[in-house]
């Protein structure tokens, strides 16, 4: 994992402490399953991941944000397309999907969210 900044750290300490936890274990998973990414918060002004040699959004492809009284994720649009039952029980957008903060992190989910964001940034990429 390489760091373009250590902001990470800071965005999750200003966030309220019951949401830390949760902020957390998405960035655990991101970094699990894109071990090479690198980590920033210079695009979007919110954590961040991307991959070197990808040019789509400068190879971003998956970020994390608090907004209350959510944790959320967000990924490349074909990624929630392609899980749409899964979400069904959390509040969605296009590229946003918002998981509440007194509820269990589906962590299976979180993985196959950022695993297809990860191919949908190749697939554009490569096109």
């Amino acid at each position: 994992m390489k760091h373009v900044s250590n902001n990470v750290n800071a965005y999750i300490q200003l966030a309220p402490k019951e949401a830390r936890s949760k902020l957390n274990e998405i960035r655990a998973i991101i970094r699990e399953v894109a071990p090479d990414s690198i980590e920033r918060t210079d695009y979007f002004h919110m954590p961040g991941y991307s991959l070197k040699d990808y040019d789509h959004y400068n190879g971003m492809f998956a970020w994390f944000s608090f907004k209350k009284p959510f944790a959320r994720l967000h990924v490349y649009p074909e990624a929630i397309r392609n899980h749409k039952k899964e979400l069904a029980g959390y509040p969605s957008t296009k590229a946003i999907v918002s998981f509440p903060l007194d509820k269990k992190l589906p962590q299976a989910l979180v993985k196959k969210l950022v695993k297809d964001s990860v191919k949908a940034l190749k697939a554009i990429s490569c096109s």
